[in-house]
């Protein structure tokens, strides 16, 4: 096994087969040198959006084996992995994997330091950890949902961006290491319940402040974040493209306006709440008069914080994103470079996602014999 480098390099993780937060926890941290072994069942997964292998980016970066859980060599094999990694991810539903013998106490007891994982929408506990649900469901429980969208339409259905990827992997992948920090002073390891509703509801202390003071209400749409304010909104051009408007402080919108040809004294005042919807309809007139590249063109290199909307495929080429490097090419894939950044311990350029191997993939976990006698029994599912 070839030596990584990163921030992470020498940290060795165990991934058990999930779909959602778990695998995008396992890039980030195979993305910053981690070593992560992913375990895949022999089957065929009900994983809902089938693709293929090169094109599941969230998967790149680790080596995978299949192994049969429901035998108990599978099972041993987990358990004489775990002995050699720092930390365990692990999506499924509440008590599955107690009954594959693979639970909290088996594992700590192979590894007295092992950090374990747990990643689900809802939690270990309480009265829904054990129903089904999705990154819509988990947000709406929180209140994110609602939050979000224009005054007298239904709430949007995002992305899952804010909940299995933000509420869900960032929080599981910081308490992953922050376990592990911990376990190398105390020499002991333990269970991190990562809930997807606990991690969106922490992004959300922000906003449910400005409600506590009564700066936001609770009716969305009317708010200077939630697309009320006409200086923070979108704002189509005329060639159909957007422009993203958000000048909030008042030196900023002051060269807003006057970029548009405007002066303060034209338009309704930032803090004249009623008045808003009356900007919104001036703006809107203006940003139809120009296409979207012609309004990036007049803004550009400018405080008055107007940015093109672009495609997925307009950012690979965007000038600020190519400069930065926000994205690499992987085996002919663009998509993004690991981040954040480290100037001194640069993580290497993700490998792209492979295939199931054998008893080989593991010689950086068990040793020579170890990976011989796994190929003369069949325990590894290969291909």
């Amino acid at each position: 096994m070839s030596k990584r480098t990163g921030p992470l390099a020498g940290v060795k993780f165990i991934e058990m087969p999930a779909i959602g937060p778990g695998p995008m926890c396992g890039m980030l941290l195979a993305d910053l040198g981690a070593d992560v072994l992913r375990i895949e069942r022999p089957e065929r997964a009900d994983i809902g959006i089938e693709r293929p292998l090169e094109t599941n980016f969230i998967m790149r970066g680790r080596t995978t084996i299949k192994l049969d859980l429901k035998k108990p060599e599978g099972v041993a094999l987990v358990l004489r992995l775990i002995r050699e990694a720092d930390g365990l991810i692990e999506g499924f539903r509440p008590g599955v994997m107690e009954r594959l013998g693979l639970g909290p106490e088996p594992c700590l007891a192979a590894n007295p330091k092992l950090v374990y994982g747990r990643i689900t929408g809802w939690g270990q506990s309480g009265p829904l950890a054990k129903t089904a649900g999705h990154d819509l469901n988990y947000i709406a429980l929180t209140g994110a949902l609602h939050a979000m969208g224009r005054k007298g339409e239904a709430p949007p259905v995002p992305l899952n961006l804010i909940g299995d990827f933000g509420g869900g992997a960032l929080f599981l992948a910081l308490g992953l290491l922050a376990g592990i920090l911990e376990a190398r002073q105390s020499g002991k390891g333990q269970v991190v319940d990562a809930a997807i509703v606990d991690g969106v509801a922490a992004m959300l202390t922000s906003i449910n402040g400005l409600m506590a003071c009564g700066v936001s209400s609770q009716e969305r749409g009317t708010n200077i974040l939630d697309s009320g304010a006409y200086f923070y909104d979108a704002y189509q051009c005329a060639d159909g493209g957007y422009v993203a408007v958000g000048p909030i402080e008042k030196r900023f919108h002051a060269q807003f306006l006057e970029k548009l040809g405007l002066s303060v004294a034209e338009m309704p005042a930032q803090d004249d709440q009623a008045r808003w919807p009356e900007g919104r309809e001036r703006l809107r007139a203006i940003f139809l008069t120009r296409p979207r590249d012609e309004w990036a063109y007049l803004f550009a290199g400018t405080d008055a914080c107007v940015t093109p909307v672009l495609s997925l495929q307009e950012s690979f080429t965007d000038p600020h994103m190519t400069a930065r490097g926000s994205y690499v090419d992987v085996a002919g894939y663009r998509q993004a470079a690991p981040a954040p950044r480290f100037s001194r311990t640069v993580p290497d350029r993700p490998a792209p996602p492979a295939p199931a191997r054998d008893a080989d993939a593991l010689s950086g976990w068990l040793t020579e014999a170890e990976c011989s006698a796994l190929r003369e029994a069949g325990t590894i599912v290969y291909p």
